[in-house]
């Protein structure tokens, strides 16, 4: 027969030990959960990717420069991607030799070390991995491509697999949530091309339709998928529109429900849209504007995925580039012209945000890449 345990006096009062265990309960809580945020920018004039450490408040640290090695000329910028394991970084070089050069993360620090470097199709100004992480698709905004290399064991990009003709300026080429699907914009003709993927042999076939059009002269450059797979958001470069589309996973097919746009009020010249994010929770969507160096802010309907205009702030100059932390909370915006990054707090109520403080890159930053290292 079991007995109770017998009770130990131990001369503490009660509510003093209730409220140690509980203290003790939330520090061991709070450190299971920690992880460490690093933003990564990658610097076309330069040849480097700056690597910071960011707080919990925001506050950003310089922790590393890493070079680019065996590379000599500066490109026209530095797209950057990392694997979903989030072992390895490649950022893409847009001189001759066109290069794919990896890094590898340290677990612990987020430091960059050099591993080596792969092929690139032609001057890539997109780089993404599939779902999967085995293979880096690209494209080329000069060259009117997209390609597709495997990422080798040793995490180098190995010899293009594909290489597909696409119309004028493709600009990004990104995996659908599911992996099932490849999606490239092409900039200058107003398309996007649609391809089904088969994530285990690395293969592209055009689907079905092949093709999506959009209105001319608009072109579509930079697009992200909702949190939920169920709505695709795309900025035009050409006249500043921002398209909500629904997403049909099955087929891979997008229909417009909603067009809006990313000047600021009042403006008046000639658009130069750049780049477009969505908050992890899918409740805030941001999209750059080079001309007015502004950012617009969105709040996402959950229910429609139709958006709704917050409001714009001034930025660095000619922001070519921004991110959103993992946690939602903080954007990140870098200034091809003012070689510096500016880290906003998102307000978690109205998306609004508030400019916290800026911190200098490298030379021509048009890239930022978030994550966090348990």
């Amino acid at each position: 027969m079991l007995r109770p345990p017998r009770r130990i006096r131990s001369g503490v009062p009660r509510a003093a030990i209730a409220t140690t265990l509980a203290f003790l309960t939330l520090i061991s809580g709070v450190r299971a959960g920690m992880a460490e945020t690093f933003a990564y920018v990658g610097n076309a004039d330069s040849n480097d990717v700056s690597v910071f450490k960011m707080a919990e408040s925001g506050e950003m640290t310089p922790v590393q420069t890493a070079a680019f090695t065996g590379v000599e000329k500066p490109g026209s910028s530095t797209p950057l991607a990392i694997t979903p394991d989030h072992r390895v970084l490649i950022a893409g070089v847009r001189s001759q030799p066109f290069l794919a050069v990896s890094f590898a993360i340290d677990p612990k620090t987020g430091q960059l070390s050099h591993i080596g470097n792969g092929p690139l199709a032609d001057s890539m100004a997109n780089i993404a991995f599939d779902r999967g992480g085995k293979f880096l698709f690209s494209a080329s905004y000069g060259g009117n491509k997209v390609a597709l290399n495997p990422l080798l064991a040793n995490g180098v990009a190995g010899e293009p697999k594909q290489v597909i003709p696409t119309g004028l300026n493709a600009h990004a080429f990104l995996p659908s949530p599911d992996n099932r699907f490849v999606f490239a914009t092409n900039l200058g003709s107003d398309q996007i091309l649609a391809f089904a993927f088969d994530a285990t042999s690395g293969t592209l076939t055009p689907s079905d339709p092949p093709a999506h059009k959009v209105p001319e002269k608009s072109g579509p450059r930079h697009f992200v998928f909702h949190p939920n797979g169920k709505f695709v958001y795309l900025l035009h470069e050409l006249n500043g529109d921002v398209a909500a589309f629904t997403y049909e996973a099955r087929g891979g097919a997008w229909d417009e429900i909603q067009r809006t746009t990313a000047l600021p009020e009042g403006f008046s010249g000639k658009p130069w849209a750049a780049d477009i994010h969505v908050t992890p929770d899918g409740r805030f969507l941001y999209a750059s504007e080079r001309t007015t160096s502004t950012l617009t802010a969105y709040k996402v309907d959950a229910t429609s995925g139709k958006l709704t205009t917050i409001g714009s702030v001034p930025t660095e100059k000619q922001p070519r580039g921004f991110h959103i932390d993992p946690s939602g909370r903080y954007l990140a915006a870098v200034g091809e012209l003012s070689d510096s990054i500016t880290v906003y707090a998102i307000d978690q109520s109205s998306g609004a945000l508030a400019k916290l403080k800026s911190y200098a890159t490298g030379k021509k930053p048009n890239w930022v890449e978030f994550l966090s290292l348990p």
